[in-house]
C-alpha cells in the first residue's frame, strides 16, 4: 500500500470527541464526522466534554468556545491539566476573539470559524491524523529496538565504553563472568578486566583497528574476574559512529569460551606428554580438530579454490546443504555488495598464501545475508609449500543488523524533521523524498566525493524546515501573496538557517547551508543573499534544481502539474539565470534517470479521494 493511502486511512483510525451546544450545528457536523473516524463522542456542552474526555480519552477534541454550563476554554484548560499534548480544535464565531485568544494561550492546535467550511475541516483532520500517525510510527520503532536489544542482552555478555576507555554500560551477564557489579564498574577504565591480561601488540592492535580504522575487532580473549579466577571469551569490539562518522562509543559483545579454551591447554598439554606416543598423538589431534569444528564455523577450500569441506555450523547458518557446495568453486557464495570485480580482487587477497583476516557477507541459498569475521589459514605440508585453505568463521549477523537498525532509524528522524515543513504548507512526504532522490542523483553525476553525496542525500529533505517559523495565514493563503507576505514567506531560509547553524553535527550544518541557499540565483538575483554564480554553494545550487522540478512536475492543492515540456522549456530559459548552467546540461542530458525517480516515489492526490468522498 502506497504512503497516501496508508495516511488517508489514518483518519479511520482516530476516536473524536466533539463538543457544541447548537442542535442543528451539532447535528450536522455529528453527520459529517461519524464515517470519517473509528469512534466519535459528541458533547453538548463543556462539563459533559470533560467527563466524556476522562471516560474515552479520544485521540483529538473538536469543540465550540461559548457554551453553557462550562465554557470550551474552562473545559480546555482543565483537559490540558490532564493531557497537554492532545490535538484540540477550536470552533468560533467571528465576534469570539477574546475567547479565541484565550484558547490559543492554552496551546490549542487550530481553530475554524463558523460557518464551518468541511473541507477545511477535512484539511485539519488530515494534517493532524498524518501527524498522530508519524508519532506512532516513531514509537513502533522505538519499540522494536528495544526488544532488539533486549534479546541481544540476554543472550551475549554487553559492555559499552566511551571515547576515554570509561564503562558507560554493562549487561547481567558481564555482572556474573566478571564477578563485579555495575556499581563497581560504570565509570571506572575499562582495563580493570582486561587490560593486565592483554600483551601490549595485542592491546594496540584493537586499538588500531577500533578507533583508527574506524572497523570491528573479533577475537578470542584472557580476562581476571574479581574474585582472581581467569575466563575467556570471544569477543567483537566494533565501533559506533554518529551521522557525522565520528566514534560516539565503542560496543563490545562477546560469548564465554572458557570450557573450550580449558579443554585446548587441556589437549596441548597432553600433546606434549604424548610426544613419541604417534597413537595418542593421532587421537589427541582428532579430539582437538573436532573440539574446533564443534565450536566454529568451517570451511575448506583446495588450490584450485574449490569448497572441499563445510561443517555442519555452516551448512546451517548458509542454507546450503553437502550436496550444495563440495566441489563447486569458492565464488559460488556470492558476496553481497561487491561489484564482480571487486568480488574478484578480494577472493585473490583471501588465496594469497597468508593468514586473511576480515569481514565477510554471503548470500544464503535463500537469498537472505549473513556476516561472519573469517580468519583464512593456509595449511602447509612439512616443506611449508601450502596444500589447501581453512576458513574459520564467527557469526556476526545479529550484531551487523543491530547497527543497521540504528542507522535506519536515524535516517527515518531526518526524514520525519523534513516532512514537518512540508506538511506545514500541505506538500506530500514524498516531496522531500524525490529531492532527496534527485538531489543524489546530480551530485553523483557531476562527480562530488561520496562523503558530499551522502551528506547531500541525508540534509537536502530538510530544505524547507524553516517554513515551520511561517504563519499559516500566508504559508497556505488560497491566492498570490501581496508583497508585504512575500517578503515574510522568504524568510524561511534564514529561519531554516538560525535553527541548524549551531548544530555540531555537519549533517545539520550540510542542511542549514541549503536552507539557505536554496533560492539563490545564479544571476544574484535570489534571496535571502543575492549570491550569484559559484559563490552560491553547490549543495544550494543542486538543491534549488531539484526543488523547482519537483514543485513543477507535480500537482498540489493549489496547482496543477506542469506538462513536462513546459518544465523543460523553463529550465531552458532559466539556464544561466536562475540555474547554473552546467548543472542544468547534466540534468538534460540525464532526464531519463531524474523521471524514473519521479515515477518511483509518485504522489496520489488524495486530496481528490477526500474531495470525491466529500461529495
Amino acid at each position: 500500500m502506497n504512503d497516501t493511502k496508508d495516511f488517508f486511512h489514518c483518519l479511520k483510525k482516530l476516536s473524536l470527541l466533539y463538543v457544541e451546544d447548537d442542535n442543528n450545528t451539532r447535528e450536522e457536523l455529528e453527520y459529517f464526522l461519524k464515517n470519517k473516524v473509528k469512534e466519535l463522542y459528541v458533547a453538548k456542552n463543556g462539563q459533559e466534554g470533560l467527563e466524556f474526555f476522562e471516560k474515552y480519552q479520544p485521540d483529538l477534541i473538536i469543540t465550540d468556545i461559548q457554551m453553557p454550563v462550562m465554557t470550551g476554554t474552562k473545559m480546555i484548560k482543565l483537559i490540558k491539566e490532564k493531557n497537554k499534548t492532545i490535538p484540540i480544535v477550536i470552533i468560533t464565531a467571528f465576534n469570539d476573539t477574546d475567547y479565541l485568544f484565550e484558547a490559543i494561550k492554552l496551546n490549542v492546535t487550530n481553530y475554524l470559524t463558523k460557518p464551518l467550511n468541511l473541507f477545511a475541516l477535512s484539511e485539519v483532520l488530515a494534517n493532524i491524523a498524518k501527524n498522530i500517525n508519524l508519532e506512532k510510527e516513531n514509537k513502533e520503532i522505538y519499540n522494536s529496538l528495544k526488544q532488539y536489544k533486549d534479546i541481544v542482552d540476554e543472550r551475549s555478555i554487553i559492555s559499552k565504553i566511551d571515547i576515554n576507555g570509561i564503562i558507560t554500560y554493562v549487561n547481567e551477564p558481564f555482572e556474573r563472568i566478571s564477578g563485579y557489579t555495575k556499581e563497581e564498574l560504570i565509570g571506572k577504565s575499562y582495563d580493570i578486566v582486561t587490560v593486565p591480561l592483554i600483551d601490549n601488540n595485542t592491546f594496540k592492535n584493537i586499538w588500531k583497528t577500533i578507533n583508527i580504522k574506524k572497523k570491528s575487532w573479533q577475537g578470542r580473549l584472557k580476562n581476571i574476574s574479581n574474585t582472581g579466577e581467569e575466563y575467556f571469551v570471544d569477543i567483537i569490539i566494533k565501533p559506533i559512529l554518529d551521522l557525522d562518522g565520528n566514534i560516539s562509543e565503542f560496543i563490545s559483545l562477546s560469548n564465554d569460551i572458557t570450557d573450550l579454551e580449558t579443554t585446548k591447554e587441556y589437549f596441548k598439554t597432553q600433546t606434549q606428554k604424548s610426544a613419541f606416543n604417534l597413537t595418542e598423538s593421532i587421537r589427541i589431534v582428532n579430539a582437538y580438530k573436532e573440539a574446533i569444528n564443534e565450536s566454529n564455523i568451517i570451511l575448506r577450500i583446495d588450490l584450485n579454490r574449490n569448497i572441499i569441506y563445510a561443517n555442519d555450523a555452516f551448512y546451517k547458518i548458509s542454507g546450503y546443504t553437502k550436496e550444495d557446495l563440495i566441489g563447486k568453486p569458492y565464488s559460488y557464495l556470492k558476496h553481497c555488495d561487491l561489484t564482480s570485480e571487486e568480488e574478484g580482487k578480494k577472493i585473490d587477497s583471501i588465496f594469497n598464501g597468508n593468514i586473511w583476516k576480515g569481514k565477510i557477507s554471503n548470500f544464503k541459498k535463500n537469498g537472505q545475508v549473513f556476516h561472519c569475521n573469517v580468519t583464512m589459514y593456509p595449511l602447509k605440508d612439512k616443506d611449508g609449500k601450502v596444500i589447501e585453505y581453512m576458513g574459520i568463521r564467527h557469526d556476526i549477523t545479529d550484531i551487523e543488523r543491530l547497527h543497521d537498525e540504528l542507522e535506519d532509524a536515524q535516517r527515518e528522524i531526518i526524514y520525519k524533521l523534513g516532512e514537518i515543513g512540508e506538511c506545514r504548507s500541505l506538500e506530500t512526504g514524498q516531496h522531500v523524498k524525490r529531492v532527496a532522490e534527485y538531489s543524489k542523483l546530480l551530485a553523483t553525476k557531476i562527480g562530488l566525493s561520496q562523503k558530499d553525496i551522502n551528506k547531500l542525500f541525508m540534509a537536502s529533505p530538510m530544505h524547507d524546515i524553516g517554513k515551520v517559523g511561517i504563519p499559516d495565514s500566508i504559508l497556505n493563503k488560497n491566492g498570490k501573496l501581496d508583497s508585504a507576505e512575500w517578503e515574510v514567506m522568504k524568510t524561511h531560509a534564514k529561519i531554516g538557517y538560525e535553527i541548524l547553524r549551531t548544530s555540531k553535527r555537519e549533517i545539520l550544518q550540510a542542511a542549514g547551508i541549503i536552507s539557505y541557499t536554496h533560492h539563490e540565483r545564479w544571476d544574484g538575483s535570489g534571496y535571502p543573499l543575492g549570491t550569484k554564480g559559484e559563490d552560491i554553494h553547490i549543495f544550494g545550487r543542486i538543491t534549488s534544481i531539484a526543488d523547482v522540478f519537483d514543485a513543477l512536475s507535480s500537482d498540489r492543492v493549489y496547482k496543477k502539474a506542469w506538462p513536462l515540456e513546459e518544465v523543460l522549456e523553463l529550465f531552458n530559459e532559466e539556464k544561466g539565470k536562475h540555474f547554473d548552467p552546467k548543472l542544468i546540461d547534466i540534468f538534460m542530458d540525464n532526464l531519463d534517470e531524474f523521471l524514473q525517480i519521479k515515477d518511483t516515489f509518485r504522489d496520489i492526490n488524495w486530496w481528490k479521494i477526500l474531495v470525491l468522498e466529500l461529495s
